[in-house]
Parts: structure tokens; sequence; C-alpha cells
């Protein structure tokens, strides 16, 4: 199972280079959500209708314009309510509603931008945005090695810090990619989330949750 899930990383990551140069936008991209992604089906199958209705989405853009207004430098994150696990093909998430959080250095016109990015990249899970701030984003993303290593910040409302998988990690030995990112990206490796919390308003809930493997790490271009 592990090679086949490597060869399968492999020819994803090469998909995503012929993508990337094409791409006008593209950047780092991070995804968090409240069940296990990297798990064996005996851990999803007791989480799936109980858990898992959170996710956090964070874009920093590393080059490329939206709609001809450049967004260099910025980013953008979601954060998702949905009604029902978000990934389980057998129970509907939708309509499920979000928040998004504008990187505070946006000009205006930069910060319309992000929202028709965001909501573009996100397609269902951001079609019902209930409330848009700004805030100072930070996004840390670990290079070579430690790739797997990301912190993001977005002020006092939104955290994720991940690390890459290590063996100790693998608890029953059926571990695999169990849910697929979200969203379109050029590649995306799980990582173990370290911390994730949300303590914004609009969704009806915050929560703070550490230690689980329900992180992606990777990146994205359109």
């Amino acid at each position: 199972m592990h090679k086949v899930w490597i060869a399968a990383v492999g020819l994803l990551l090469a998909a995503g280079t012929a993508v990337s140069a094409r791409a006008a936008i593209k950047g780092d991209y991070i995804e968090v959500r409240s069940a296990d992604v990297y798990t064996g089906p005996c851990f999803a199958n007791s989480e799936v209708g109980l858990e898992g209705k959170q996710a956090i989405l964070a874009w920093r853009v590393k080059q490329g314009s939206w709609r001809g207004i450049s967004l260099n430098g910025l980013s953008v994150v979601a954060v998702v309510q949905a009604n029902a696990t978000l990934g389980d093909p057998y129970h509907n998430p939708y309509p499920a509603k979000s928040i998004l959080i504008l990187d505070e250095r946006a000009t205006s016109r930069q910060r319309q931008a992000l929202v028709e990015f965001a909501k573009s990249a996100a397609g269902r899970l951001a079609s019902n945005v209930v409330r848009v701030t700004a805030a100072p984003i930070q996004v840390e993303v670990g290079e070579g090695t430690n790739h797997g290593s990301v912190k993001m910040v977005a002020g006092e409302l939104a955290r994720i810090q991940t690390r890459s998988l290590c063996q100790g990690d693998h608890i029953c030995g059926n571990e695999e990619v169990y849910y697929p990112p979200l969203t379109k990206v050029a590649h995306a490796m799980p990582t173990f989330t370290l911390e994730e919390s949300f303590s914004g308003q609009g969704l009806g809930t915050v929560w703070n949750r550490m230690d689980t493997r329900s992180a992606f790490v990777g990146s994205f271009a359109l």
C-alpha cells in the first residue's frame, strides 16, 4: 500500500509541475480538518458522521494575479463549517458555511480579488460566505526535508502548526491517505497537526485541537 501511495504521489508531483509552469497564480497551500486524513479504515470509520465537519484552508500567493490584480505575497484563509464529515462519499456536507480572513496588507481591490480567488479555489466550501474580515496573516513553510513543517497564524482568529509524519505516527499499520485534499492542488502531502484553532465569529463554534494526522501541506497552481 505504501509503495502504491508513494508512486501515486510521484505522479501527482510530476503533473503538478507541468500545471505550475503555465499557471496564472501559484503558491503554498495548507489544509487542516477536524478528522484524520492520513489514517486506517478502523479509525476513519469511528470518526465519520461525528468528526470532520470543520476545516481551515490557507493559500499564500507566491506569484500571480487574479483577473488582472496582482496578489504577490498575499494570503487568504477560509474557515469552513459543514453539515457532515467532509470527504465522506455517503453523506452530504452541504450547504456548508464559511468565513474568509483576508491579508490586512491587501488594498481594497486586492481584497476583493482575494475573496473571488478563494471562492473559486474552494468551490462549494465557500459558496456561503457568512463573514469576511481582515487580519495579519503569517505563513512559514519549511523547505527540503522540513517541507511538512508549517506555521500559519491569522491574527487572533486562526492558527495551524504542522510537522512531517514519522514512523511513530503509524498506529494500526494500515494508514493511508484516506481523504484527499478538499481543493484542487498542484501537489500535497499529509502532515501531522501539532495545533489548529479557530476563535472567530460567524460559524457558531470555535475549537482548539492538537496532535492529529489531519493536515495537508502542498502547493496550488491555477
